[in-house]
């Protein structure tokens, strides 16, 4: 049978005879349903025990009778998967009593009695000092909550009674109702954090990452096969998107002055390549000027395969053509990628220049930040940074460890923004974020901070006040005003107001804090 881990951290562990729990799940419920009372008991009120307690696997909120040999205790116990917050649906439910120099006493319940409640009955036949633990069996799956030391006592007259004393305040969230919302909870747990610096960008294909298919020859579209090209389409290198009929008399001239310009433009940044990296070497230009560089070059290099392989395509339509007739020209796609702007309509004539597709690779991208000139020296050895774009939820993470690089910091500020360009390159696996997409970008500066966090989704604002709500109980929350530090991703620096492992609302923040504003008190009564 496989053991889950249970490295459990106990929240609350309230002992009260007579006390102010006895009330939350042996009165009736408000919704009618059954309850497991005190009747079957003799009439004894020897008081109850409220734990709330966490494995890796699941949350565990119980209340139970003192433990009396020979005596019912009717446990009721909460069981919440931490993977949805859901309740427990299935299972077998264990009360194991051991320890104290007896032999183990275990009391069983098959199923629950509702998803998530259990009410397994454990009738003592030892007294003394014993460990107390519930056990979650679920398939070949077990997950353990070991909950500590208790006393069962011999008889009622050994139970020690004190006056009543009034609880403590609180929030009260049923689990009944975290169980029907949108619930969760996180515990505060120390971190370090990368300090950034918010700054707005854009989605960008890569120089060598796009390119746009242009008429080499005034001629008639014709289709190839039955698909006509349309935007969104995947297509691959040298892939045959639609063919031209070029019109009489149109020779291969314009070809080969593209081509011969594109040469010329290759050797060019080939120069200013080598320049570059040998005053690298001496000192005097920063290493982003070289990487430009090369990038330019590679460009260009990509543009002069274009262009000759469109001349070498146009001469193998004359021959195709024989007897002075010109054959088909056929137009094909310089790299794998996807149609992001189509201009075609077959049949019709067009002239030479016009554009007829826009290719990206949507598969890697840049993201291209714009730092005011005044961050500028903050970000100048950033290792990376994370951003957010409309419609989806989660951050995007541009890191060495992602995949990712810097590109460059550019060396001029642009005049009308006052700003300076940082681009980042990163992998877009299956296209998911568009070109050309609006990005609220945090650059990371290179500075970092170790501390308590929680995630940025539990702290909410309320009236300039940043709170958040603390898991005091299985079904008591507690509001905390904090004060915040730095942000990275879905974490945020806790400075003030919170000590590590404690829990906090990361889900349905609001609905307790409606809970905590509403005059009327959540009946107590549960569906046990």
């Amino acid at each position: 049978m496989k053991t889950i881990s249970y490295a459990g951290t106990v929240l609350a562990l309230l002992y009260t005879v007579g006390g102010c729990h006895d009330h939350s799940h042996h009165e009736g419920h408000a919704h009618g349903e059954e309850h497991h009372g005190h009747e079957g008991h003799g009439g004894h009120d020897h008081g109850s025990v409220a734990v709330t307690h966490f494995t890796d696997g699941t949350e565990l909120f119980v209340e139970f009778d003192t433990l009396v040999v020979a005596e019912e205790s009717a446990f009721a116990a909460h069981l919440t998967r931490l993977t949805d917050f859901r309740p427990v649906g299935r299972g077998r439910v264990s009360v194991v009593l051991s320890g104290g120099g007896q032999p183990d006493e275990r009391f069983v319940v098959q199923g629950p009695s509702r998803p998530g409640i259990f009410r397994p009955v454990a009738v003592p036949k030892h007294a003394g000092e014993r460990q107390l633990a519930l056990v979650l069996e679920v398939d070949d799956a077990m997950d353990r909550h070991d909950l500590g030391n208790v006393t069962v006592h011999a008889d009622h007259g050994s139970v020690e009674r004190t006056e009543d004393e009034e609880c403590e305040g609180g929030i009260p969230f049923l689990k009944e109702q975290q169980w029907r919302v949108d619930f969760a909870t996180a515990p505060v747990r120390v971190r370090s954090l990368k300090a950034s610096v918010s700054v707005n960008g854009t989605i960008r294909p890569r120089p060598d990452g796009e390119a746009r298919i242009i008429v080499p020859i005034p001629g008639r579209l014709l289709p190839v096969g039955g698909e006509v090209p349309h935007m969104g389409m995947r297509v691959q290198r040298d892939q045959v998107l639609l063919e031209i009929a070029p019109r009489l008399g149109v020779d291969s001239a314009a070809l080969e002055a593209s081509l011969a310009k594109a040469r010329v433009e290759v050797e060019r940044t080939v120069r200013e390549r080598k320049r570059l990296e040998g005053l690298l070497k001496g000192g005097a230009v920063p290493e982003r000027r070289v990487i430009e560089a090369r990038l330019a070059e590679k460009a260009a290099r990509a543009d002069g395969k274009a262009a000759q392989r469109q001349v070498r395509q146009f001469r193998g339509a004359q021959q195709a053509g024989g007897g002075g007739k010109a054959g088909r020209f056929a137009v094909t796609s310089p790299m794998d990628g996807v149609l992001v702007h189509v201009n075609v309509m077959p049949g019709t004539f067009v002239e030479a220049g016009r554009e007829l597709f826009h290719v990206v690779d949507p598969d890697r991208l840049w993201l291209e930040a714009q730092i005011p000139e005044t961050l500028v020296g903050r970000v100048r050895d950033t290792p990376g940074a994370w951003f957010r774009v409309d419609g989806f939820e989660t951050p995007f993470t541009v890191s060495s460890e992602t995949g990712g690089r810097v590109v460059a910091l550019g060396s001029m500020v642009e005049p009308k923004t006052r700003t300076v360009p940082l681009v980042y390159e990163f992998d877009n696996p299956g296209g998911r974020l568009p070109v050309g997409a609006f990005a609220r970008v945090r650059a990371w500066t290179g500075d970092a901070d170790q501390g308590s966090t929680v995630p940025v989704s539990s702290v909410v604002e309320e009236g300039g006040l940043d709170v958040v709500y603390v898991q005091i109980t299985g079904e008591s929350f507690e509001r905390r005003v904090v004060r915040l530090g730095i942000r990275d991703r879905e974490f945020v620096r806790i400075l003030e107001g919170l000590e590590p492992d404690e829990r906090v609302v990361t889900r349905g923040a609001y609905l307790v804090r409606l809970a905590a504003s509403s005059s009327a008190i959540p009946a107590h009564g549960h569906a046990h």
